[in-house]
């Protein structure tokens, strides 16, 4: 079993880390900290295998505190600012993940972590079981996305539209960030515009794709790639 604790200021966050983790049976949960300084506290008293630090709190810095520490648990970083990756690997971090992230790229990040190949090859078998969720944010809310339900991504300027079995969600992402994230055996990018999951295609007919009710384009630069699906 691997102890850890959750550090960040804002409380939705502990609530996305809390929900995939509790995906992961071998992972138990001992604090929730809401500033540095009272992980401090907590980890003068008692120890962990690892912490999820958010780097963007009030009065002490992620990474501020982390450099406080002479023998730190394993940390991921979890934090919407990239640009401080190579100072967080310069402090030996665990991973650095970039919010919102995916279960499947915080799997990535724990998979480090274990002290034993039998505790990742436990986190594996679980991950490939657990039906992949994220969250989106959107419309001043986090949505919680389930891959069972999502049909295909549209762009939409700086934006994109994620069309879901019963519902269209708005999101703050471009198009290029769902393409990175998503696997690439279960999405096809077919269009400049548009990202389909490939086994909620329907038929395909000469340049359109249909996923339900849903018509969508084949761009001339991707329709090799979907020849690639029945060619194969």
């Amino acid at each position: 079993m691997l102890k850890y604790i959750i550090i960040d200021d804002e409380p939705l966050a502990h609530e996305i880390i809390e929900e995939f983790c509790s995906m992961l049976p071998h992972l138990q949960l001992e604090k929730n900290c809401y500033s540095a300084m009272d992980a401090m506290q907590y980890l003068n008293e008692n120890t962990v295998d690892f912490m999820f630090l958010d780097i963007n709190m009030p009065k002490l810095k992620g990474l501020d505190f982390l450099k406080t520490l002479s023998n730190p648990p394993k940390t991921i970083v979890t934090t919407a600012y990239k640009e401080h990756a190579i100072e967080g690997f310069e402090l030996n971090v665990v991973d650095y993940i970039l919010k919102p992230f995916s279960l499947d790229r915080l799997v990535k990040a724990v998979n480090k972590v274990p002290e034993s190949q039998s505790l990742k090859t436990i986190t594996k078998e679980v991950a490939s079981k657990t039906s992949m969720r994220f969250f989106v944010k959107g419309d001043k809310k986090h949505h919680q996305i389930d891959l069972n339900d999502l049909l295909y991504i549209e762009a939409y300027g700086n934006y994109t539209k994620l069309f879901l079995k019963n519902e269209m969600i708005i999101s703050h992402e471009k198009i290029s960030y769902y393409e990175s994230i998503l696997k690439k055996d279960n999405f096809l990018r077919v269009h400049k515009s548009f990202l389909v999951a490939t086994d909620k295609i329907k038929f395909i007919e000469g340049n359109r794709i249909l996923i339900n009710e849903h018509k969508i384009p084949i761009g001339q630069t991707y329709k090799s790639n979907v020849n690639k699906l029945y060619n194969s």
